[in-house]
Parts: C-alpha cells; structure tokens; sequence
C-alpha cells in the first residue's frame, strides 16, 4: 500500500486542462448540455492528457469535436474497440487525436482523451449531452451537473476492472469552472434553487416561461451543481412530437416523427387515503467508512450515518402494525438484526432500535452486491408485498452487476434507493430504483434526509398497481414502435415518461391518443393523453437522442443478461443504433483524428492526468474505515511509452489507501432535536405514555402534565393527544416527516374510544398554548 495517509496524484506534475464551460438549456423537464474543456501544454513536449469526469447516468451524450488553433474536428461514432485502435494508431504516427469513452462498469463515468497536443498549442474540446430531469418530493425537477467523482470501491471477485479515478481534494483543483443556463417552459417558471450561489434569476418575459441562471463567481468544486426547477402546473401531462433528421431514412428510428409522452397517473383519493397495513419492510444500511462524512459537506455537523440513525427510527416508528421487516448493514461483509424478517411489534422494535442507536461507519468498503444476494435468497412473506429500501453514499465500482441483480428480481419486491452526499452515483442509485420498480432520491447540500425518505415510504404504502398496459390509437397509416421498456410501476402524482417512433402518415386526422390502463386495489383504472401529430418546432433532435439513449439501455441490459448464452446479436444492435443515433452506449465511443497538414507531432509524448475534484474526506476529514487501510482505486494510469493504452484501460486496480488509526473512539451522540426525541418515544402501537421524557419535550414538568387530565380519561390517550396537538402546533414546517406516525396515532386513538375527546383537545391547547382543532386532528 502507498500514500497510506492520504488520496494524492502520484507525481506533482502539470495540469493541461485549463477551465471548463458549461452551458445548459432546459426545456420544459428536458436539459441539453454543452461543455466546453479549454487544454493548453505549456511543456516543452507533446502530451496525452487523460480525464474520468461523471456525468448524469442517464445522459445520452451526442456530440463530440475538438478545435485546434482555426482547425474543427467533429468526431464519429464507432465500435468501441475499434475506435481505440484509431487512437493509437493514430497517436504512433505522430497525429492528433481524441478518444472519449463510457465506462464498461458504470454508465455514469466517461474518460476523455486528448492526444498528441503539440508545445505551446490549444485545444477546445466540446462536449454536447441531452438528459431528462427527474422530478423530486416537492415536484421541484433536478438537474445535477456532477462535478465531484469520489474513487469508486471495487469489491474482490467482481466482473471486469475496476473504474479509476485521479482524485485531488477540491480546494487544489486546478481548473475553473462557469456555468450558465436557460430554463423554458410552457408553464411559468415559479423559481430556480441551488445548492451553491447564484446571481438573480432574471426573467426574459412578462410570462416568466423563461429565465436565465448563472453561477456566481469563485465557485468552488467541493460540490455537484444542483439547480431545482419549479413550475406553476407541473402535473400538467404533455406531448412533444419531434420531426425526423432530414437526411435519415424514413423507417429509421433518426427518419421517423418520436413522441415523447410525460404522463402523471391521478389516484382517486379514496385509495389515497387508506395506508397499506401489511407489507415485509427492508432496509440495506451502507456503513463503509465513507458515511462517517458531515451531511452537506460541512466540517461540522451530523455525519451521513448520523442522519440514517435517526432516518431509521422515523422509519421504524411510521410501519403499520402488522407488518414484518428487518435492517442490514453492509461494507465490506454484511450482517443483519434479525436472522429473518420478523412481525412489527413493540418488542421487535425495540429491540431493533437499540442494535440501530449503536451503528457507526465502521465496516470498510462498499460491497453491496453479497448483501443484496443475500436478501433475494430469503423467501417472501405470503401477503407481504416485500419494500426494499437503500441508503448509500454510492462509491462502488460494479454498478451493472447490481443493477441487473435488482432487475432479475424486480418481480418479487420494489426498491427504493438513496445516494447520500457528494459524489453518489447516479448510476447506482436510479439504476437500482428503475430496475426495482421504485423511487430514488438525492440527500445533497443542506437537504434532510427524513422528508425525501418518508414520501418514498408513502409510495411503499400505496397499493401496488398491477396489470399496466399501454393502447395508442393512432390515425389510419401512422403505425407506433415503443423505445421505452413497458411500465412496470407507477406512483400517484409521479411522471412517467414513453418514447415511441411513428412512422407512416395520416391522410386525415392530425390527432394521436395513449392510454395507460391499470388496476388499482382490485378496481380497473386508466388515465389518458390526447395529443397532435404535428411536429413541435425548433426541438432539434433532443427526444430522438432521448428515446435512442433509453432503447440502447434497454438493449444492454438485455445484452449482459444473455452474456455468455448463444449470440442473440444485441451487442451488433447496440453498436448499430448507437452509431445511427450518435448516442453513446456501452459499446461505442467516440473518436476525432485531426490528419490536418499531413506533418507529424515529433517528440516523446508525456501523459498527465487531469485529476477530478474529491470530497475532503480522503483528507482527515472523515473517518475512513478504522480498523485497517481500505484500498481504493484512485488513478487511471496512463501507458508507459511502450504499453498499449487500451488494456491499460481495462485492467489493473492499483491505486491509492486510505487509513486512520487502528482503535475506533466512540462517537459522542449528540442531543436529539425535540421532534425527534418526541418521535423516539411513540409505541409501535402509534400510542405515546404520560412520562417525564415526554412532559420534557413539551417543555412542562411532570406535574404540569398530569395536572389538567381529564378524570375519565385514561393517560396513554391524555399523552397520545398531547403529542398530535405539540405536532400540530409547533411542528407543521416538518409535517412530512411526522404525517404517518400521526396517522397511526389517531387510528390508535379510534380503537380506544376514549370518552371526552373534545374536552381532552381543549385542555391540550390550554397547556401547550396551541389553538389546534380537533378536526385538524382527524379525531
């Protein structure tokens, strides 16, 4: 092991890469992305310079080109091994040529490289991708530019070679950073937050359906940049038909009219209202060192596991009685509470609350495929619709592997997933969740994690809609081709979004229809959208590349599923619609050879890592792993002159370690916020009992508690009041957090049918000085 007290490039050398722009357009939940890399060798010899950057997992990136001095160079889209060989061969006979390539382990990583940079020359490389913004909690649509890519830890024994990253701590990045973007929409735009400084939002019309936004000056890379985009409306569905390239082939996916579809399923409010009271409850805790990191990159404050402590027990207390679960923490093994999932009770969870109150991050590495395989190994529970819930900060190296783990056993359960702080990979956490039938969420910057958590444990407890299917009724002669994969899940108020290629043409109705049919608990439902034919103006070829990107994912999972099995010819179908498309995939890469005046770059050519931006914590910051040295892979090694590149590309997992002393300290916890400490000491019944600890959080003593009790009325019914009306009268700002566990409560209340309810209110906001109704209530 090297460097074995901190993450370091391994030689101080220059950094060719001078500043990055960055350009963005929203349109409507849409984002098309032009970056644009500044390189300069200011050394005396020519270069290769090598750069792993993230990018959003579901990016579908479509173009590519380079600019030297007055010479533009737009590369093309080819078999990935082949492309390679074009980069080397042309880099050995001395010209320039640029390489940029997807991850094989993880869709979200890309590695660019510039070659051959003559002294003294310039470079401008631009890079263009289109990428679907995904719609949050508060139906705020979030767009992430990633900027931070934490080492990926790769577990033994996993496909392929690891993804490797050279990491420097943010505050010694040595490039720059603009960006700048313009939202538009149908609908007015309410406002634009960030996780970093803005200058104003500056409106462009009276209707404010666009605006611009731009980042302030002297941002640093210590984060993602996170923008949240409100609309008026959201929940409008729409329709965006897009007009074929010109010059492609009618019949092609690129010569044919796609839709794209963004629908949002209505419940009745019947089925809303009623909470499923069964269910098998499972949540994958990750306690890798890693999560031993501040919340929102902050040197103070609650660490990440800090926060998944208190998650879980607004968890535990928020399940149904009736129901089982079971918790599993996992890192570089994994162990469980319970050898098997067990009934919700009060002893049960009790006694699951004090293993939780003791978890810290001290269990090394991410492994989280064994645990996983573990869970899928358990028999399901009869009537038990099993819930599997993820939290983690997201740094593993075998991405694929899990994910099509989760989706071979997407049929016996639904997956929510949570990537925690900086870094987290969005591969990882929307992979598993889409692949799973359920919902991820982001916990970046200032966000609490307890809100996002709890709206997806309310998707958990909606009834499971079954039997989905999709009808279009197109006009005579226009005939549909699906590029999404069939809707598996859908969630009251969630998008869901269709692509299709249509092809043919109408002689007369200028109208198409789609209709989602459903069952929802036992009753057929539907919902449809009506849409024109007539293709939107001046969309350029954003939904083409949309639905081609979402056709290539599903065809490479189909790929790694059949891997090894009789050829099925997927892999030539990926290869062939990506070069069509000019979307990148698994199997392609992009590839620029500047032949310019024939003459040849003379010299022994140098290779520099162009290092990413790292979280802090690989600099003392957090506690990594404490009971040894976790080795992680923290650098794409370039060639030596005589190695060829690409199978240093592909194998390999030297890199660098991480380590801090051998005796873990206990970490001192904390004093609970009061909601948290009234929430701690609710039953599993939904009950609260007249204590001290309660009469605390209330701010009264014992006595002023007790005191204004009505005598016919029993004191668990006297507390359990007290502690909706302090929720109700103090706490609304957080009422997603408490909203269940209350709904348990007043459900408890009814089956007591405590006498003097109404008197109990009034003597309640009497003593606490709310004006609660009891109505308010739900009592």
């Amino acid at each position: 092991m090297v460097n074995c007290c901190g993450l370091l490039t391994a030689k101080k050398e220059p950094v060719p890469l001078k500043s990055i722009e960055v350009e963005v357009e929203v349109r409507d939940h849409v984002a098309t992305v032009v970056s644009t890399l500044h390189y300069e060798n200011k050394e005396d010899k020519p270069l290769e310079a090598v750069f792993v950057f993230p990018l959003p997992a579901d990016a579908a990136v479509c173009h590519f080109s380079a600019k030297i001095g007055q010479t533009q160079v737009v590369a093309e889209v080819q078999e990935k091994q082949k492309a390679r060989e074009e980069y080397d061969d042309a880099l050995s006979s001395g010209q320039q040529a640029f390489l940029l390539e997807e991850s094989e382990q993880s869709p979200d990583i890309f590695s660019l490289s510039v070659g051959s940079l003559p002294p003294g020359e310039s470079a401008s490389i631009r890079l263009e991708y289109v990428t679907e913004l995904a719609v949050q909690a508060d139906d705020g649509l979030r767009f992430c530019l990633p900027a931070v890519l934490n080492p990926r830890y790769q577990p033994q024994g996993s496909e392929g070679g690891s993804v490797q990253v050279t990491s420097v701590p943010a505050s010694l990045v040595p490039y720059s950073l603009s960006f700048s973007g313009r939202v538009s929409s149908p609908r007015p735009i309410s406002k634009v937050e960030a996780n970093c400084s803005l200058d104003p939002l500056q409106y462009l019309n009276t209707e404010q359906t666009q605006a611009t936004v731009k980042l302030a000056a002297g941002h640093k890379f210590d984060r993602d940049v996170e923008l949240l985009i409100y609309y008026k409306d959201a929940h409008q569905p729409t329709a965006v038909v897009e007009a074929g390239q010109a010059s492609a082939k009618p019949g092609t996916l690129m010569g044919d009219p796609v839709v794209m579809l963004s629908l949002y399923p209505e419940f009745p409010q019947a089925v809303m209202s009623s909470v499923a009271s069964c269910g098998e409850f499972l949540f994958l805790l990750d306690r890798s060192g890693s999560m031993d990191c501040p919340m929102g990159n902050r040197e103070q404050g609650q660490t990440r596991v800090g926060s998944a402590r208190d998650t879980l027990l607004l968890l535990l207390k928020s399940l149904p009685m009736g129901c089982y679960f079971n918790i599993y923490s996992f890192g570089s093994s994994y162990d469980h509470i319970f050898p098997k999932s067990v009934e919700y009770s009060q002893k049960s969870m009790d006694e699951a609350l004090k293993i939780v109150e003791k978890m810290e991050a001290n269990m090394g590495g991410t492994e989280i495929l064994q645990p996983l395989k573990h869970i899928y190994s358990q028999p399901c529970i009869p009537s038990q619709p099993r819930q599997l819930f993820v939290f983690t900060d997201g740094e593993v190296g075998n991405t694929k592997e899990v994910v099509d783990l989760v989706k071979k056993n997407a049929g016996s359960h639904r997956c929510f997933s949570f990537g925690i702080g900086e870094g987290a990979s969005s591969a990882l956490i929307s992979g598993v969740a889409k692949a799973g039938g359920g919902h991820a969420q982001f916990i970046t910057g200032a966000d609490r994690m307890q809100p996002k958590v709890m709206q997806s444990l309310r998707f958990a407890l909606q009834p499971a809609v079954v039997d989905i299917s999709v009808t279009w009724d197109l006009p005579k002669g226009v005939s549909v081709t699906p590029l999404s994969p069939s809707i598996t899940t859908l969630f009251h108020g969630q998008r869901s979004l269709l692509y299709a290629q249509l092809t043919g043409k109408s002689s007369g109705a200028t109208e198409g229809c789609v209709t989602v049919n459903y069952s929802l608990a036992g009753h057929p439902s539907k919902n449809q959208i009506h849409f024109s034919l007539k293709p939107t103006e001046d969309t350029g070829l954003t939904v083409h590349r949309l639905g081609a990107r979402t056709l290539i994912r599903s065809l490479e999972m189909e790929e790694r599923e059949h891997r090894g099995q009789q050829n099925r010819g997927v892999k030539e179908k990926v290869v062939e619609l990506s070069v069509q498309s000019g979307v990148s995939s698994a199997f392609t890469a992009f590839i620029a050879v500047n032949k310019g005046n024939g003459e040849a770059v003379k010299g022994p050519l140098l290779h520099r890592n162009v290092p990413t931006p790292m979280m802090q914590m690989q600099m003392g910051n957090c506690a990594m792993p404490r009971a040894k040295c976790a080795s992680i892979p923290a650098g794409l090694r370039m060639r030596s002159c005589a190695a060829p590149r690409r199978k240093i590309l592909r194998g390999g997992n030297r890199g660098m370690s991480l380590c801090a002393s051998e005796d873990p300290q206990p970490s001192l916890m904390p004093p609970r916020e009061p909601l948290l400490q009234l929430i701690s000491l609710q039953k599993a019944s939904g009950s609260w009992v007249l204590e001290p600890a309660l009469a605390t959080v209330l701010g009264k003593t014992s006595e002023e508690v007790e005191k204004p009790k009505p005598a016919s009325v029993n004191q668990e019914v006297w507390a359990t009041i007290l502690a909706l009306i302090w929720l109700h009268g103090f706490k609304m700002e957080a009422r997603e957090e408490w909203e269940l566990l209350a709904m348990k409560a007043v459900s408890w209340l009814h089956t007591q049918k405590a006498p003097c309810v109404t008197e109990c209110v009034e003597a309640g906001n009497a003593l606490l000085g709310c004006k609660v109704q009891k109505d308010t209530l739900g009592l």
